[in-house]
């Protein structure tokens, strides 16, 4: 049953890692898209995209939490009273980058906007990078087993863990320019699918040459974590990654950005699932197995049941929502962001012919 409850762990951080990371990527292009007249086009398509699922995306972030706390609770503990720096500010990147988007789209003036703006963007930076910080104070074995007996800030403030930020962040932002591409092409708003294209090329390579660039300093800082990664089943997905990655910004670079979105997941879910391989049977690297961490037979039994009758629901309900996501009905009309605060000129409205 541990490996049972582990196993849906993983199903949650990678649905997170796909559908959570696209969400949050959304916001480091709002973040560089340039002033309120010249971004407006740009997040006026993240704010067309995102509206319907962008809360929908971060269930699977309490899901995990959920099956962590229950069925590991040794491990849960540990992670989160060395790791709670990292974590509150996830935790309040979350709360207010939800609150922004909420109510930028209700902003009576043009500078609550651009405050509400800057406030979703910046939290949508600040959010993957604490959160990569943090698994890389885990996977290089800065959390040691216990209540905060782990160093509260060389914990995620170290070369494994920057990494792993810093990954994070870009990462996220070339699956979300791969899916706002799709949406655009979907739309039929072209400017916008070369705009997200270029941004997906972009990204995708700069991710691939940290990722490869990252191996050195892993090596260096985290042996364990790197000897897990280039053997075993950390290698076969790790590599099936890569190929997944070159495969996607193929696609993107010969414009069939519809089929790419599926390869951006594809190569994210790798990594998660290469990460688990080379971390395997350690929850915490040298100091906690996944074995030794489980809750009892009877909570584990209890949780098991539990998520089952909760995924009739959950399951049928997302992927309702997510395929009328992709075939438009959920979609509002598209308008750069800045358009309702234009002065209002003579081209807005067309010429009244005179009464004969």
């Amino acid at each position: 049953m541990a490996e049972l409850c582990l196993a849906l762990a993983m199903l949650g951080l990678t649905a997170y890692a796909v559908l959570g990371s696209a969400d949050l990527g959304a916001g480091l292009w709002d973040l560089t898209a340039g002033g309120a007249e010249r971004g407006g086009r740009v997040r006026g398509m993240i704010q067309r995209s995102m509206s319907p699922v962008w809360e929908a995306n971060h269930v699977w972030l309490i899901f995990v939490l959920v099956i962590l706390w229950t069925a590991f609770p040794v491990f849960f503990g540990s992670i989160m009273s060395t790791l709670y720096v990292p974590m509150f500010l996830a935790a309040l990147g979350i709360i207010g980058r939800g609150a922004a988007f909420a109510l930028r789209g209700q902003a009576a003036t043009l500078n609550e906007a651009r405050f509400l703006g800057a406030l979703f963007a910046s939290s949508s930076v600040i959010v993957p990078f604490c959160l990569g910080a943090a698994l890389g104070g885990i996977a290089s074995g800065r959390v040691p087993v216990g209540n905060a007996l782990g160093a509260p800030f060389e914990s995620w403030l170290n070369p494994t863990s920057l990494l792993i930020g810093v990954l994070a962040v870009v990462t996220g932002a070339y699956v979300s320019a791969v899916y706002l591409a799709a949406d655009a092409r979907g739309a039929g708003i072209e400017d916008m699918v070369a705009a997200f294209r270029r941004r997906a090329l972009a990204s995708g390579v700069l991710a691939g040459a940290i990722a490869i660039g990252g191996l050195f300093v892993v090596r260096a800082d985290a042996r364990d974590l790197f000897d897990g990664l280039t053997s075993g089943g950390g290698l076969v997905f790790v590599a099936l990654s890569a190929v997944l990655g070159a495969a996607t910004l193929a696609l993107v670079w010969t414009g069939r950005v519809a089929p790419a979105r599926w390869g951006s997941a594809a190569a994210v879910a790798c990594v998660v699932i290469g990460w688990a391989f080379a971390q395997s049977p350690d929850l915490l690297p040298g100091e906690l197995t996944f074995d030794e961490a489980a809750a009892s037979d009877a909570t584990m039994t209890a949780l098991l049941v539990s998520v089952a009758v909760g995924m009739l629901v959950l399951v049928p309900s997302l992927v309702y929502l997510y395929r009328l996501v992709l075939r438009g009905d959920l979609q509002q009309q598209f308008e750069p962001l800045d358009q309702r605060f234009r002065p209002i000129t003579a081209n807005d409205h067309p010429r009244e012919e005179p009464s004969p």
